[in-house]
C-alpha cells in the first residue's frame, strides 16, 4: 500500500498522507501480504481496495453511506459498499434500499446492483473495512482498516461543508458520532438488511432528504436512478 502500488485519487493521496506513513499502515499490509502468501482469496482485488475514494474524490463528496465490510461471496465486492459487480444478483439489503428508494422516489428498482452511478456524483460509498477473506465475513475487522475509515470520515467532517451523512444501523451511527451537525447534514436509520429494515429503514426517505438539504445548499442533487445498462 505504499504509493505507487495502490491507485489512489490524488486528493486522497494528499490528504491520507500521513495514514499511509503510519505504523498501523504498515503492519495491516503485512497481514494483506502474508494472507495471499498463505494462499488465501482477498476481496476485492488490490486495485479495487480503495475504489471508492477513486470514483469520489475528496472536493467532490456530497454524500457519504457507510457500510461495515466487503461481500466475501466470489466476485461480488468491487470497492464500493453495498454494491456488487454487473451480474451478480442483486443482496438483500440492497434490494431494500431500492424498495426504499422507489417508495420515496418512485424509482423502480433496477436489474442489477452496480452502483458508480452514484459514487461518480459525489457518493462516497464507504466500507468501514475495505477487505474480507472469501467465505468468512468480518474476517478482517480489526487489523486497522477501521482506524483508516475513521481517517477518511474525520477528513471529509473537517475539509468538506454541506455533506450528508445517511448513516443505517449502530454501526455506522457509532462510526460517525464525531460529525459537525452544524456544518453536515445527519440521517440516521435502521440498517436494511432483511433483519431490520422493517424497524424503521422502510418509511425513513434518504433519498429525497439527502437531495433536499443539498439543494438548500446550493448544491446539485443526485440522480439516485441507475443506468439499466452498466
Amino acid at each position: 500500500m505504499a504509493e505507487g502500488e495502490v491507485k489512489l485519487e490524488d486528493s486522497w493521496k494528499f490528504a491520507l498522507e500521513a495514514e499511509f506513513a503510519s505504523p498501523y499502515m504498515a503492519q495491516l499490509k503485512q497481514f494483506l501480504v502474508a494472507e495471499k502468501q498463505a494462499g488465501k482469496q482477498i476481496f476485492p482485488k488490490g486495485s479495487e481496495y480503495f475504489r471508492a475514494l477513486d470514483l469520489t474524490p475528496l472536493d467532490e463528496v456530497k454524500v457519504v453511506i457507510l457500510g461495515q465490510d466487503p461481500y466475501h461471496g466470489f466476485g461480488q465486492a468491487h470497492g464500493l459498499c453495498f454494491s456488487v459487480k454487473p451480474g451478480v444478483r442483486t443482496p438483500p439489503s440492497l434490494v431494500n434500499i431500492y424498495k426504499e428508494m422507489e417508495s420515496d422516489l418512485g424509482i423502480p428498482p433496477a436489474r442489477h446492483g452496480f452502483l458508480e452511478h452514484w459514487a461518480q456524483q459525489g457518493v462516497l460509498l464507504l466500507n468501514s473495512v475495505l477487505t474480507v477473506e472469501e467465505s468468512r465475513a468480518a474476517a478482517h475487522q480489526g487489523k486497522g482498516w477501521e482506524q483508516f475509515t475513521d481517517a477518511v470520515i474525520r477528513t471529509v467532517n473537517e475539509e468538506c461543508e454541506n455533506v450528508v451523512f445517511i448513516l443505517w444501523g449502530s454501526y455506522a451511527q457509532k462510526k460517525a458520532a464525531f460529525v459537525d451537525t452544524t456544518r453536515h447534514c445527519v440521517l440516521k436509520a435502521p440498517h436494511p438488511s432483511p433483519l431490520s429494515a422493517h424497524n424503521g429503514f422502510f418509511g425513513s426517505k434518504p433519498f429525497s432528504k439527502a437531495n433536499a438539504y443539498l439543494e438548500q445548499h446550493d448544491r446539485e442533487p443526485i440522480d439516485w436512478q441507475l443506468p439499466e445498462k452498466v
